[in-house]
């Protein structure tokens, strides 16, 4: 069946007229010509293709199908409207500021967009953003929420996983070519390492081992504590690196990087919302939350 699409204005114009009785009542109400209403009501009559009012001695009736139309239309109006009024008073119960931290990297290319998103739909919260691969001190510096990746070393914070991070071990073509592929980790002793450095700085990369997962020693080239320049690296063929896919996925695919050890990688790792105890339960911050799981709770980043 195809569906009816019935025009807000042209029911309310109904409904006005079914309950004064009078076309000129109804337009008196809303401000504007009987003939206007006039028009809506006909309109609405088309769509519907069916006789919705009637004119006699006692003014404006509806028909018995009109009747029918008016009682189950004003009760689904009716809780569109509720509905409404209730998403706008849980809008306007979110409001104040919320000072968040996050990944560069990660920022830039997901959060950006996302909490762009959450601005426009709380027009009420004030956003202070700042992106930084180091972890900052929440509580000394005021923040309510950061975004980690990563497990989580045991503290007061309150945390809230919201999505999964996949790492994958990359190099160029360049470098295959001229240094050779490792096809198991215990190869990686005779390449060249880019070490991320921000995050418990290592030469030993941990890969799957049979039920557990083991560390392996690979020499360092260079160190950064960020990724995209890590990337950049990677690609001129300087050496492998150990990344995320929301860095690596778009290399990957162009071409210029090829995923390696793919058979070795470990589980993807948590991504959480990790907040001072005192900020979590305060509506603003929930709704980031609860926004920021919707996006990414689902996704493998």
């Amino acid at each position: 069946m195809e569906q009816l699409k019935v025009d807000i204005d042209d029911l309310s114009a109904f409904f006005l007229v079914v309950e004064t009785g009078s076309f000129a009542r109804a337009a008196d109400r809303l401000g504007t010509s009987k003939s206007i209403i006039s028009r809506r009501v006909m309109r609405l009559e088309e769509t519907l293709a069916a006789r919705l009012l009637t004119r006699g001695a006692k003014g404006t009736q509806p028909t018995d199908v009109g009747q029918t139309y008016y009682e189950r239309a004003r009760e689904a109006l009716a809780q569109l409207e509720a509905a409404g009024e209730a998403v706008a008073e849980a809008v306007s119960d979110v409001a104040g500021p919320i000072r968040l931290s996050g990944p560069l990297s990660f920022g830039v290319s997901h959060l950006a967009r996302a909490l762009s998103e959450f601005a426009a739909a709380y027009p009420r919260v004030e956003l202070d953003i700042s992106f930084d691969d180091h972890s900052v001190d929440l509580i000394g510096g005021g923040y309510d929420l950061a975004v980690r990746i990563g497990e989580l070393a045991d503290s007061s914070l309150v945390a809230k996983r919201i999505g999964k991070v996949h790492t994958v071990t990359v190099a160029s073509p360049a470098y295959l070519e001229t240094y050779g592929r490792p096809e198991h980790p215990d190869d990686l002793s005779a390449h060249r390492g880019i070490h991320y450095t921000n995050v418990a700085p290592t030469v030993n990369w941990r890969y799957a081992d049979g039920d557990g997962f083991k560390s392996y020693r690979i020499n360092g080239i260079m160190r950064s504590d960020n990724g995209d320049m890590m990337l950049e690296a990677v690609k001129s063929g300087l050496g492998i690196a150990r990344l995320p896919t929301f860095i690596a996925s778009r290399a990957i695919q162009s071409g210029e990087v090829e995923a390696i050890l793919k058979a070795f990688e470990r589980p993807p790792v948590p991504m959480h919302a990790v907040m001072p105890p005192g900020r979590a339960t305060t509506a603003r911050v929930r709704a980031l939350v609860s926004f920021l799981n919707l996006k990414f709770g689902t996704e493998l980043l």
